[in-house]
């Protein structure tokens, strides 16, 4: 497997219906923004430039709301109704602020494009749904007139929303300053350190969906909620950090991590598993009880010998019970899905599949990016993948995990990039987080309507128990009662068709 160098070069939850299917027959199209990871040695690129300074003004009035309180509700209706969200607990309008600045903008000769930066020449915007993490947001309206002066996408609410949505993610870039790492001289990660950090995003994201549910925004006022915080410390630059790249490196010695190497995302997967795994048994007093199971879907040991990966439900099911220490049936959970999906690129019939994990309201998007330069893919629109990138140096940052006053402006990113999908590495992780064991029932029947589009090539399977002759490769317990809830154990039956998926599923 391919390992991740740090490349100092440019290179939704609806349990109804789905008002923005992602189609398996192909992904035509174009968006806008920067086109492909970049990398910075303490200065921003060119293009940062043009975004800070008409960006930045442009996010300090959204909307904001931490709904902590009702994120399990919230979650079960947030997708694909997002170009108008609902008044946040406030009474306050999300987009209030938003229309405010765009009377401002246009009464003084301006545009959404200015706002939103977008006035590079050669750049487009496409009017075409954007997933972003299991919710959709609709950039064209029914009744836009495309030829009409207000047919840009970036003028429409839709498009405000995701922008509000893209710059509340987790972002975690080079860092500089920081304790010698182990018994090395490494006091900085640049340049080899992209696959891990664009880890530590991906969880960092589960963490926020574990604590706070997908509705959440960052909030641009102080002082910020102690949750949140307490999230950026796990993920902060010393062995006292929980999930630092400190720990992670000495979770993955067995993997081949180290100082100044690179990995590839199989061996990033088993260590976050086994990083976990060891600081729970070391928390024999329950400190992390409040913490979600990470549990990697492989087909075998070493996750290099090609064939689609096996989701075992009672494998999972038995992961859970035994993180909990027998205390519940079941936890969250984080699953990651390492994938070797060709050789030198991706083969061109996982392209849809890839595309249509973004659709699932338990997506965490892909660990992955360009040959040698890993990021976190966090959506994708039409042919393009956006993305978070690791690859900026900044200083080290201190986070306290009483410190509601810190400046979290490093952890967010204000730039929203975008590569072509069939140019991402052929290695990669996909994520899913599943809260509860209803969510990963759905989970599960969602998996296995993509394995029936797949045409026998799935990027995983679903297996009730190791023992199953076949992975299942159709749902075929479900009746047209769409209310009628299902035990993940009953609806996947252990015998499979014979011209199951799992030998056709192959490296081309």
């Amino acid at each position: 497997m391919k390992g991740f160098q740090g490349k100092n070069s440019d290179p939704i939850h609806n349990s109804g219906k789905r008002n923005c299917n992602y189609s398996l027959n192909g992904i035509p199209g174009s968006v806008s923004s920067e086109a492909g990871p970049s990398a910075s040695s303490g200065k921003h690129h060119k293009s940062v430039t043009i975004w800070s300074g008409i960006w930045l003004p442009a996010l300090s009035i959204f909307g904001t709301s931490n709904n902590n309180n009702n994120n399990n509700n919230s979650d079960q209706k947030s997708s694909c109704s997002c170009s108008t969200r609902k008044k946040s607990l406030s009474g306050r309008n999300y987009y209030e602020g938003w229309r405010a600045a765009v009377r401002r903008v246009m009464m003084n000769g301006g545009s959404m494009r200015r706002i939103l930066g977008f006035n590079k020449p050669g750049i487009s915007v496409s009017n075409s749904d954007i997933w972003l993490l299991g919710i959709c947001y609709k950039v064209a309206q029914e009744g836009d007139e495309l030829n009409s002066s207000s047919s840009d996408p970036t003028q429409r609410e839709g498009f405000a929303a995701f922008v509000e949505d893209f710059s509340s993610l987790i972002l975690i870039t080079y860092r500089k300053g920081f304790d010698p790492i182990g018994d090395s001289k490494f006091t900085s990660d640049v340049h080899w350190g992209c696959m891990l950090r664009s880890s530590q995003m991906l969880v960092a994201q589960a963490f926020i969906f574990h604590k706070f549910g997908r509705s959440w925004r960052k909030s641009l006022h102080k002082p910020l909620d102690q949750s949140y915080i307490e999230v950026l410390q796990l993920f902060g630059d010393s062995k006292d950090s929980l999930f630092s790249i400190h720990n992670l490196l000495q979770a993955g010695k067995a993997y081949g991590l180290a100082p100044g190497s690179w990995v590839g995302p199989y061996a990033m997967c088993r260590t976050w598993e086994t990083l976990l795994r060891s600081k729970r048994e070391e928390n024999e007093n329950g400190g992390l009880s409040s913490m979600m199971a990470i549990y990697v879907v492989s087909g075998d040991e070493d996750g290099e010998r090609g064939g689609a990966p096996v989701l075992c439900v009672q494998d999972i099911s038995k992961h859970c019970f035994k993180f909990s220490r027998g205390e519940v049936d079941w936890t969250p959970v984080l699953m990651l899905v390492p994938l070797v999906l060709g050789l030198d690129k991706v083969n061109p019939r996982y392209l849809p599949l890839l595309a249509a994990t973004f659709t699932f309201p338990q997506c965490l998007g892909i660990l992955g990016g360009r040959p040698g330069a890993s990021t976190y893919i966090v959506g994708v629109q039409d042919e393009n993948a956006f993305y978070l990138d690791p690859h900026e140096v900044q200083q080290v940052v201190d986070i306290k995990r009483d410190n509601v006053d810190a400046d979290t402006s490093s952890y967010h990113s204000n730039v929203v990039r975008h590569i072509p999908l069939d140019s991402i590495d052929p290695s990669l992780a996909i994520g899913f987080y599943c809260k509860d064991k209803s969510d990963f029932d759905d989970f599960c029947a969602r998996a296995l309507e993509l394995i029936d589009q797949s045409n026998g090539a799935p990027l995983f399977t679903i297996t009730e128990t190791r023992s199953s002759p076949n992975p299942v490769a159709r749902h075929e317990t479900l009746s047209d009662n769409a209310t009628r809830e299902y035990d993940s154990l009953d609806m996947l039956p252990t015998d499979g068709p014979e011209d199951c998926a799992q030998d056709d599923w192959q490296l081309l």
